[in-house]
């Protein structure tokens, strides 16, 4: 088990309110939700910001070594980092890198176009397309001889920007000295309106997850995060946030004088979003009052449709028009008879 502190990015920047720090992750928390439903077998985001998001470090590199700050995006499932010289096109307004953009270190190499990591950043498009995109000789291509040929540069779009980058692989480092040799990532020279690295934590062969279970078979394709509660003033000092890859083989474990037995919850498979986390919800209890799901909440079907996501990059739960009435109606019913409505907050934030 590895344990990582998970940094949260509010205390990276300043808002004007709290009521501004809350407008912005609502309306954020939106654009990603329209993002996720509308696009379809395309690795899309949306850009990750300061005040809703949480960072991880590492060092890559050797023998000369980096450290790293990037945002942990379960929403994802590739490592990618701004490289130097780096270009951000519209970025005036945007949150400047956590790291200064890396200079690749001489045990950098590029990822060859016959590679299944190569494919993977590209959709899986088949490695003798990329590799006469590389401009390797047919032949070579034939004969499956054309390792001296770097991947092609990649594309990902996101929610209101996009980057090309290119693959290479490194040393990787972790906190707890763990190293992870050959670990693939994306190395942007050029983004439009997004300035800042991600550490893809979904499901894919690139993510960060993945990548250290192939080399260390005891983390075993796991990973687990406690987003511990704060306040809202970025001037308070905050515990970091755990994120624990591995787990404990024990179904219990103990909390004070309790012992505790984790309660698991299964993954929906989802065709239109293979790389997302997606669970079924049943309902939504107010008090003693239980609001049913609609069916298609439950479960995916074959179009890949329904379900929820779990996204580490979305603060607030999005819930469809009906359910989210219902559940308003009966938390109303039951606090209006001591407090009032804080309709002026409502106005200035965006919630209700």
């Amino acid at each position: 088990m590895v344990l990582i502190p998970l940094t949260h990015s509010l205390s990276k920047t300043q808002f004007t309110t709290p009521h501004h720090l809350l407008k912005t992750t609502s309306t954020r928390s939106a654009t990603r939700f329209r993002h996720h439903l509308h696009h379809r077998h395309k690795q899309v985001s949306v850009p990750l910001s300061p005040g809703s998001d949480y960072t991880l470090s590492f060092t890559l590199g050797s023998p000369s070594s980096s450290t790293i700050s990037l945002y942990l995006d379960t929403g994802s499932d590739l490592v990618w980092l701004p490289c130097s010289p780096f270009e951000c096109i519209l970025c005036e307004s945007k949150t400047p890198p956590l790291s200064p953009p890396l200079n690749l270190s001489s045990s950098a190499t590029a990822v060859p176009c016959k590679s299944s990591a190569c494919s993977a950043a590209h959709s899986s498009l088949h490695s003798s397309d990329l590799c006469a995109i590389a401009r390797c000789p047919l032949d070579s291509i034939e004969m499956s001889e054309c390792n001296s040929f770097p991947c092609p540069p990649f594309y990902y779009a996101y929610g209101d920007g996009s980057l090309i980058g290119r693959l290479y692989k490194d040393s990787l480092t972790l906190p707890n000295s763990l190293s992870v040799q050959n670990f693939t990532f994306g190395c942007s020279h050029t983004t439009l309106g997004e300035p800042v690295g991600v550490a893809g934590f979904g499901f894919g062969r690139l993510s960060l997850p993945a990548q250290l279970s192939s080399v260390s078979p005891q983390l075993g394709n796991r990973f687990s995060y406690c987003l511990v509660s704060h306040s809202f003033d970025s001037n308070r000092v905050r515990r970091p946030s755990p994120l624990i890859l591995g787990r404990y083989e024990d179904k219990e474990n103990q909390f004070g004088n309790e012992l505790v037995e984790f309660v698991y919850t299964g993954m929906l498979s989802n065709p239109k979003h293979p790389y997302f986390y997606s669970v079924g919800l049943e309902g939504i209890s107010v008090g003693k009052r239980n609001i049913p799901a609609p069916e298609n909440l439950k479960r995916v079907d074959r179009r890949g449709s329904g379900g929820m996501v779990v996204d580490s990059g979305t603060t607030f739960t999005m819930l469809p028009a009906s359910l989210y009435d219902s559940v308003v109606t009966a938390f109303d019913h039951r606090v209006s008879r001591f407090y009032k409505r804080a309709n002026t907050v409502e106005e200035t934030t965006g919630l209700s």
